[in-house]
């Protein structure tokens, strides 16, 4: 019952493949050893265990790497398996961290564990890792997570993980050349517990969430390991998938799959059970079965995703939509809207109730929730450090808005709302215009004069300026002149240090249009309301 991770297994985690290949003549950049600082805030008194495991993409070859970043490869394993050798790293307690270091070249996991060390075990084709989905695993019965990373020529991404299960809260981190840091996976204040309460609460569900005997929740099962372990139906999304799929026999599926190229389509329409896909030119390119819970839960089975340009990427969008709930209804995919995701019934719990509670919106409760965009991950091609942030259990997390005071802010140039591309909470996010969609990245709260977004972020004028085409921008809250805005109950939003307008540059009502500091005129594009 336990998986065995094979060198290419180990590629095919939850990073986008992008991450996963080395260029073969690209320009060494970040140091070769990566220093990573794992920050322990769980408020838990336990002894915590580290783990860096994964393939040496030079090589191919399985094995683990110490705290100072030095690689062994796996021997000696044997079937029945074989225990693997004891490789943990020593962990922080609470209020303490622990630096490690990724060496450039490697792809793997940073497995963490609290109160027990993991049990790993070798056969000959590689490492057993723990699959407690499985009551017979060896680790059932500990509390541990991890996150995933690759880092190589090309940079580092590093990802949280929920897509096998959420069990451990914790953010990612990552600091670049330029002195900035990029970080996603924080949770909402008490979020672990609404993960657990509401997927306790809903029906169908409650069996997918373990609890010690010592009253500790372990962890909560993703669908696709909970359904493979007989604690979910697994049948528990067919209906949907039928309606949806049954859908497009008399309408047309569009997929976009490249949001850098937006000419590149594919049309599906369904004959039965069978959806076929051509391309612009009208030639069939792709066929798909319509696919069982299981194969939506796991993208994989009757969504096979291969790692070329068009099967790989048409699959991968059509499961994302179908996890989402948004296939059947949205008919050009990849849907971006957010406020529309998890409407249908039955839906995935587990993935909606696990973004709902992340102060940024983003996690990785599946296999390709990275489509759109929508994954908890940090990535930069110059990085100099990084960090995973194992969070609060209870209490703390984000400076979310209260709910009575996060509001969005709609222009009367266009009827469209402020917005953070992407939901990317980074600092130096330029501000844009964006069709409203109820989601984090357009709610906005005025608190002690700034214009606080759900991130903890504030809405700031870029280096301070007072000068005409300053950039409006997202960055740390700091105090100062740059982050004071005031709306005007004649609708102009004024940063009180330059005396000037949030306005829309060159009047353009089109979303992704930029926002900037201009002389307050009375145009359209200078006016705002809540909404």
């Amino acid at each position: 019952m336990r998986t065995v991770l094979r060198a290419l297994a180990a590629l095919a985690m939850t990073i986008p493949v992008a991450a996963a290949v080395s260029p073969s003549a690209a320009q060494a950049v970040g140091p070769n050893l990566l220093p990573v600082t794992v920050s322990n805030s769980t408020g838990r008194g336990d002894a915590v265990y580290l783990y860096v495991i994964g393939v040496q993409l030079s090589s191919g070859r399985l094995g683990y790497v110490n705290q100072a970043g030095t690689f062994t490869a796996w021997s000696g394993g044997q079937l029945p398996p074989s225990p693997a050798p004891d490789v943990s790293i020593p962990g922080a307690g609470n209020g303490g961290s622990t630096t490690i270091n990724f060496p450039r070249g490697f792809s793997g996991r940073v497995y963490f564990s609290f109160g027990e060390k993991l049990k790993f075990f070798l056969t000959p084709d590689g490492l057993v890792q723990p699959a407690p989905w499985a009551s017979g695993d060896a680790n059932y019965n500990i509390l541990f997570d991890w996150s995933e990373f690759t880092y190589n020529d090309s940079g580092l991404w590093l990802n949280s993980s929920q897509v096998d299960m959420f069990a451990v809260p914790h953010a990612v981190t990552v600091t670049g050349s330029n002195g900035v840091t990029k970080r996603t996976g924080d949770m909402v204040a008490n979020g672990r517990t609404n993960v657990i309460n509401t997927i306790k609460g809903t029906s169908g569900w409650a069996n997918t969430v373990y609890t010690r005997s010592d009253g500790t929740v372990l962890r909560v099962l993703s669908p696709g390991k909970a359904a493979g372990s007989g604690l979910l139906s697994a049948n528990y999304l067919d209906s949907y998938i039928a309606s949806a799929w049954s859908a497009y026999s008399s309408k047309t599926l569009t997929v976009v799959p490249f949001g850098d190229q937006p000419n590149t389509k594919y049309f599906g329409r369904t004959s039965g059970n069978v959806m076929n896909f051509t391309n612009s030119s009208g030639a069939q390119v792709a066929s798909f079965n319509r696919p069982s819970s299981a194969s939506v839960w796991g993208c994989d089975g009757d969504l096979p995703a291969p790692n070329d340009l068009v099967v790989g990427p048409i699959s991968r969008t059509l499961c994302a939509a179908l996890n989402r709930g948004t296939l059947g209804t949205v008919d050009t995919q990849p849907s971006t809207n957010a406020a529309a995701f998890y409407q249908n019934n039955p839906t995935n719990v587990y993935a909606k109730v696990i973004h709902a509670n992340m102060t940024d919106g983003k996690a990785y409760a599946f296999a390709f929730d990275d489509v759109g965009n929508f994954e908890s991950l940090v990535n930069d091609g110059d990085p100099r450090s990084a960090g995973i942030v194992l969070s609060p259990f209870t209490g703390g997390g984000g400076t979310t808005p209260p709910p009575s005071t996060a509001t969005a802010l709609i222009s009367s140039l266009n009827n469209k709302c402020i917005d953070v591309p992407n939901s990317s909470f980074v600092d130096g996010a330029r501000l844009q215009m964006w069709t409203c969609n109820g989601t984090n990245a357009q709610k906005w709260s005025f608190t002690n004069g700034t214009l606080l977004s759900p991130s903890g972020k504030c809405a700031d004028v870029a280096s301070g300026s007072t000068a005409n085409g300053a950039a409006i921008q997202l960055w740390t809250c700091n105090g100062t002149g740059a982050q004071q805005f005031v709306l005007s109950a004649a609708g102009d939003l004024v940063n009180p240090q330059a005396n000037k307008c949030v306005d829309i540059a060159d009047l353009n009502a089109n979303d992704g249009a930029k926002l900037q500091l201009w002389d307050c005129a009375g145009t359209s594009n200078q006016k705002w309301r809540k909404g």
